[in-house]
Formats: C-alpha cells, structure tokens, sequence
C-alpha cells in the first residue's frame, strides 16, 4: 500500500476516533453515560459510511482517470488477427481495433503489446523475450 493511501484511510477514519474518544472519555467526565450498545451503534454506522466511501476515496475520487476509451488499451496485451506489416488488426478482449506495429511485423496469432495511441488506430510492438 502506497503511503498516499495510508494517509487518506486514516483520514478517513478520524471521525470514528473522535466520536469514540467523546462518547467514552469527555461525555462520562460531565456525567453523561452513553451505555455501550448505543457507542457500538453509532461506531458501526461510521465505519460502515467508511466502508461505502473508502474505495471511491483510494481510488482517486473525482481526480482518478477514467479508464474506458483507446488510452486505456496502452499496456494491455493484444492478439494479432490480421498480419501488421506495419497495419492490421489486433484482438483485445474481443473487440478488433486498427493497429501499427512500430517495431517490425507481427504475424497472425502473434501476441504483441500496445503501447501508444494514435487517433482510432492503437500502436503496438512484439513484447520482448
């Protein structure tokens, strides 16, 4: 886990410590018990909050990339469907997409790997051995 989202999960967490910390320690010292079933409940609701947000939170929330349309190809492994002498086409989870090998030629039932973009068209390279 990187430490970026260390940090944003124990920021999130911090409401829970703080509620805990009042509803065990600071209310008792005025003398306001808070029986434990009702700390338990209202701890549970945080943490399930915490549970629901969480993933949007460490995934970048509004500021992550979208991951759909051809950017989101590069990296990705593709099959070779029709010869790339430089063009042609690959396969890449089941869907055809033009492309350019940029290093050489791949042959039909080759694996290559896409590495750029280009317009529609997806620029790949033979992976190296």
């Amino acid at each position: 886990m990187r430490f970026g989202r260390i940090v944003k999960f124990l920021l999130l967490s911090v409401d829970e410590i703080i509620v805990g910390l009042f509803l065990v320690w600071v209310l008792p010292g005025f003398g306001v018990e808070v029986p434990l079933w009702a700390v338990a409940s209202v701890i549970g609701v945080l943490i399930f909050k915490d549970i629901l947000v969480a993933p949007f939170i460490l995934r970048g929330g509004l500021s992550a990339r979208p991951r759909a349309g051809s950017e989101s190809l590069v990296g990705r492994i593709a099959l070779v469907v029709e010869d790339l002498d430089p063009e042609g086409l690959v396969k890449v989870d089941g869907e055809l997409w033009s492309a350019e090998c940029i290093k050489g030629s791949a042959r039909r039932g080759e694996v290559v790997k896409i590495v750029g973009v280009s317009g529609s068209k997806v620029l790949v390279e033979r992976p190296e051995p």
